[in-house]
């Protein structure tokens, strides 16, 4: 769906109304102001610690093991899933697995993670691959199910190999509901990546929050999560525009074998 210019701008006013509503709400003590303080102060805090380079630094962390864990879900997860959409006996061997792994939900695994990794980066990025591997698989199947008949009988008509079949039909297809699941697995992955931090970490995003909560530096605290949602808006951001050159190419793609 495409979003006006206005409809934006009409939704950061409403972000900015919300702001200013906190903080009249922390000035007027409608709320106590040691646990909600006022959002300028919050700013203010942000800004300290980023020119400090302390939550530059903690972000970077958090990045880092996003996205390594995000990347390493999405190139276990799409070659499986094209297996299960291609091959009867390949479904059949995983789909058992898939439907009773799948449903548990990823912070369940982070005690049985520490027990056997630790609590250094392996177990952090082995939850934050289980928690991003489900949707990834699960829409790279379907969308190799889903693909138009007319693209696989062009393909057969001009003799395409195993490889070919794959690299101009097949993965081109499934294109749109591969980056569906890739889309949805990148939150996950930041939501698991802040988790773990949070739960057995020693920094990150996630460690920067509960620590300064921890501490009573409640303004850092809401820095930190205000940061995040930044950072979560940035990431969805740049995903989207990605995602828009790829649908485009897309499109082309159909349009020239139909």
């Amino acid at each position: 769906m495409i979003v006006s210019k206005e409809n934006k701008l009409l939704g950061f006013a409403l972000v900015i109304v919300l702001l200013l509503l906190w903080e009249g709400i922390s000035r007027l003590k409608f709320v106590n102001p040691i646990f909600l303080p006022p959002f300028s102060e919050i700013i203010i805090a942000l800004i300290k610690t980023t020119l400090s380079g302390e939550l530059p630094k903690h972000i970077g962390y958090t990045i880092f093991r996003c996205f390594l864990g995000y990347f390493l879900a999405t190139f276990v997860a799409v070659p499986i899933g094209i297996m299960m959409g291609r091959s009867k006996l390949v479904y059949s061997l995983f789909e058992p697995l898939v439907e009773m792994l799948r449903p548990i939900p990823s912070a369940a695994i982070i005690p049985v993670a520490i027990l056997f990794l630790g609590i250094y980066t392996k177990m952090k990025l082995a939850v934050i691959i289980f928690g991003s591997l489900w949707p990834i698989l699960i829409n790279t199947f379907h969308g190799v199910r889903g693909i138009d008949p007319i693209l696989v009988d062009t393909g057969r008509t001009f003799n395409l190999n195993k490889k070919q079949f794959l690299m101009k039909i097949i993965i081109p297809g499934a294109s749109p509901s591969i980056a569906t699941g890739m889309r949805i697995s990148l939150a996950i992955a930041l939501i698991l990546a802040i988790t773990v931090e949070m739960i057995a970490g020693s920094d990150g995003l996630g460690f920067y929050i509960i620590d300064w909560e921890r501490s009573f530096h409640f303004k850092e605290m809401y820095a930190g999560i205000f940061a995040l949602g930044i950072l979560g808006y940035l990431i969805n951001f740049l995903f989207l525009k990605v995602d828009s050159k790829v649908m485009r190419w897309y499109e082309g793609f159909t349009s020239a074998v139909t």
